[in-house]
């Protein structure tokens, strides 16, 4: 297995909310992951963020692993959501914002069974 795909299921493993886009959450490359990065924070929840743009090695090898094919991609509980279309429709119809708090209750749960 490369060291990328590694970097990958480390990424994943280690987020509960991870965003693969191009950009930042504060300047968004494409429109697309900017409507994913505005649809993420009306959740109201932390999330983790890998900009494509700076990790080629990850643009590469995350569409072969995750079986979808575009950017961004939306990992919740170490599982793929889906695309632009996908986050802002779940958005839209309230079941990202039910995903977002399920998985953000999880990760504090965890944080403060870890610091007992």
């Amino acid at each position: 297995m490369s060291a990328t795909l590694d970097t990958i299921k480390q990424q994943i493993e280690e987020n509960s909310i991870l965003l693969y886009m191009k950009g930042t959450p504060q300047l968004p490359q494409c429109g697309f992951s900017a409507q994913a990065v505005q649809a993420l924070m009306g959740c109201g929840e932390q999330f983790a963020f890998v900009n494509i743009l700076d990790n080629p090695d990850i643009r590469a090898e995350l569409p072969k692993y995750a079986n979808w094919p575009t950017f961004p991609q939306l990992w919740v509980d170490h599982e793929l959501v889906g695309g632009c279309d996908i986050i802002v429709e779940m958005y839209q119809n309230g079941e990202l914002q039910d995903v977002i708090n399920k998985a953000a209750s999880k990760r504090n749960a965890q944080s403060e069974s870890d610091a007992e």
